[in-house]
């Protein structure tokens, strides 16, 4: 029986979690307080609180003493640690209860018990719980490869590299362990037998205090990159195809809650075969950034169960059965093209059409920052059938406006609409499987930028003539007498440029590059324009950045984005030829190579920290380094010139 209830929550965390709390928390009639640091101050996440609490330093998220002052300073009764940051810290949980306050979430001795990877696996397997061995990254040999090294205190993929030679282990391992200490504040790393084509299949269990442990369903998470989720579904197609898995695996997740006493939400999660067999990976003692899925097949809400058992309530005797399937694709401001960097900036505008769920730490305006993960939003669909939710979630990301930093859409709408997973054919290798350049390939093709970049200049015109301030109904660049073509140019992503030229007349727009468009009619925001017979819609946005004009183009043909080729280009812009530019805004972590030194095509040169993953720069061709502008611990600026390779010339009697 509950002695108090929580009256006021403060989340301990930001974006797109804190918003997801303090919806329910509004439902509930509980009153929120959200915390923020400097990067975040304009965060919807803030505004949308009942108070907020600013924290010194971009690292205040993971200031235990600060978060606990804030609590305290407005009233707040009770904690909730979000996912990550401090969420799985057993010393930030305790100084929660020590402080007086409800901490919503498992004991402090199960956070402890599951922060150790190393030490997690030894008590599932004591408990019975099928693990894969440990391995001593010193102690690997040729036939254990490949290997998995992993952040014993860490998630979300961080931390962890795949090695398959020998060789290349001991540099792998340091690498990991930077990492590790960046995000965790915890170098400790091991390996484990890695399953190159296994099934991330996890299940959401629940339990209170009173003795009742849930098996809630379970979810498959095995579309990932960097090892960490990026599509996430429920029911598992595994799970779904094997007779008797789903019973095995929820004994042995509830296997694992008991054993350590647990209550609260958490996960657990498993890598499983082609044949049904699974082995357990890690406990997650928190909520896990997937789990709408498992809401919307249930019916829970999550966080409400949370907060119930914070207070003490009971759980039901058996949860409910799940029906339906439901699919989440994470929504990250980076580029898979090149490496997954992440893209930080401006959104313009997001906006998701309302068939799905979307749970977003962003509105139109809101800044990406370099400080922290680069996920912008959650998009979810439910349906009856897997294939209706994956045809559903497709569609609202393709047909969503997202405008601003570079993202992973095209990358999403692809995966969902391939056979492979449709038919459920979806395990950890996928990307490797199926290739990842075909799969980030843009949605829009080539006769579909074309017409974008149409779209884009007879808009243009519309605007022309409606800032007009005499002769504004008269079309831009129309002349009585027959004159030249106005022209437009326009980069696309993929670097073509695009020279869209037009002419007002009597008889309407004139197109001499595209016999088979006409002109339907133009605004400044919408072109609609006639195609070999049949209408078809453009909707196109400007907006401005450092000078340089940026068009998004929304239609059914696939989103498309086009740079404006200024008519006089500022020759101080021009880069010399070989000169390296930082893709990104981040922190120099090392340099690989001094001035003067022969370097080769793909050779490292220089390691790059930025949303707490490290990125590499590599030479651009073979050549000698005459220029280095960066050292260790600077911090540099998108675009910023690191360094020069200049190519080598070729040997004599070589062309």
């Amino acid at each position: 029986m509950r002695q108090q209830m929580i009256s006021t929550l403060l989340v301990a965390n930001r974006g797109e979690i804190a918003r997801r709390i303090f919806s329910t928390c509004r439902r509930l009639g509980i009153g929120t307080v959200a915390v923020y640091t400097d990067p975040d101050a304009d965060s919807p996440h803030v505004a949308e609180a009942d108070a907020a609490v600013r924290l010194d330093g971009t690292r205040g998220y993971l200031d235990t003493a600060q978060l606990i002052a804030a609590a305290r300073t407005a009233g707040a009764d009770a904690v909730h640690p979000g996912y990550g940051f401090l969420s799985e810290k057993p010393d930030f949980a305790a100084a929660v209860i020590d402080a007086g306050l409800t901490w919503v979430g498992p004991p402090v001795a199960a956070v402890a018990a599951m922060g150790s990877k190393i030490e997690a696996k030894k008590l599932m397997a004591a408990a019975g719980v099928p693990v894969l061995d440990e391995l001593d990254p010193a102690g690997v040999t040729e036939a254990q490869l490949p290997v998995l090294i992993k952040a014993s205190a860490g998630g979300g993929g961080r931390g962890m590299r795949v090695v398959d030679e020998l060789s290349q282990l001991p540099a792998q391992v340091e690498a990991a362990r930077r990492e590790a200490q960046s995000a965790f504040g915890d170098p400790t790393v091991f390996c484990e037998r890695y399953l190159a084509a296994g099934h991330h299949v996890e299940v959401q269990v629940l339990a209170d205090g009173h003795g009742t442990v849930w098996a809630v369903g379970e979810r498959e998470c095995s579309i990932q990159r960097r090892h960490q989720k990026i599509i996430e579904e429920a029911p598992s197609p595994l799970v779904e195809r094997i007779p008797g898995m789903r019973e095995r695996l929820f004994a042995a997740a509830r296997q694992a809650a008991t054993a350590i006493g647990y209550t609260g939400a958490g996960t657990v999660e498993f890598m499983a075969d082609a044949s049904g067999d699974f082995f357990f990976l890690e406990m997650n003692t928190r909520l896990q950034v997937e789990h709408p899925v498992t809401e919307q097949t249930t019916g829970l809400d999550l966080v409400e169960l949370q907060l119930l058992i914070a207070d003490g309530g009971r759980l039901d005797p058996e949860p409910p059965a799940p029906q339906g399937c439901s699919i989440e694709a994470r929504l990250y401001a980076e580029d898979p093209a090149r490496g997954w960097q992440p893209q930080p900036g401006t959104v313009h505008r997001f906006e998701v059409p309302p068939t799905v769920r979307v749970d977003s730490g962003v509105v139109d305006g809101s800044q990406v920052s370099v400080f922290y993960d680069p996920m912008i939003a959650k998009v979810i669909s439910t349906a009856p059938t897997r294939r209706r939710a994956a045809a559903v979630l497709a569609d609202a990301l393709a047909r969503a406006r997202l405008h601003g930093v570079r993202t992973n859409r095209d990358l999403l709408v692809n995966v969902l609409r391939h056979p492979a997973f449709l038919d459920g054919a979806t395990d950890t290798a996928f990307f490797d499987t199926h290739g990842l350049s075909g799969l980030a390939a843009a949605l829009a093709g080539p006769d579909a930028v074309t017409l974008s970049a149409v779209a884009a200049a007879l808009a243009d015109a519309a605007q022309n003539r409606r800032d007009a301030t005499v002769f504004a109904a008269v079309p831009s660049g129309w002349r009585n007498v027959a004159s030249g073509y106005q022209v437009k140019r326009y980069t696309a992503d993929d670097g073509t440029e695009h020279t869209v030229r037009y002419r007002f007349g009597r008889t309407g727009v004139q197109l001499p590059d595209h016999e088979t468009v006409a002109l339907r009619s133009a605004r400044p925001e919408r072109v609609v324009l006639t195609v070999a017979g049949v209408d078809r819609g453009f909707d196109v946005a400007r907006y401005t950045n450092d000078g340089q004009e940026e068009i998004f183009v929304d239609s059914p043909l696939g989103p498309v984005h086009l740079s404006a080729v200024p008519r006089f280009p500022d020759p101080t812009t021009a880069v010399a030829a070989g000169s390296l530019l930082a893709p990104m805004p981040g922190s120099v972590l090392r340099v690989g190579a001094n001035v003067g030194d022969t370097v080769r095509a793909g050779q490292p040169l220089l390691w790059l920290e930025a949303m707490k993953m490290e990125h590499t720069v590599t030479a651009p061709a073979d050549g000698v380094l005459t220029e280095l502008n960066v050292e260790p611990g600077q911090q540099v600026d998108v675009g910023t010139i690191l360094a020069r390779v200049e190519a080598e010339p070729p040997e004599k009697g070589e062309r």
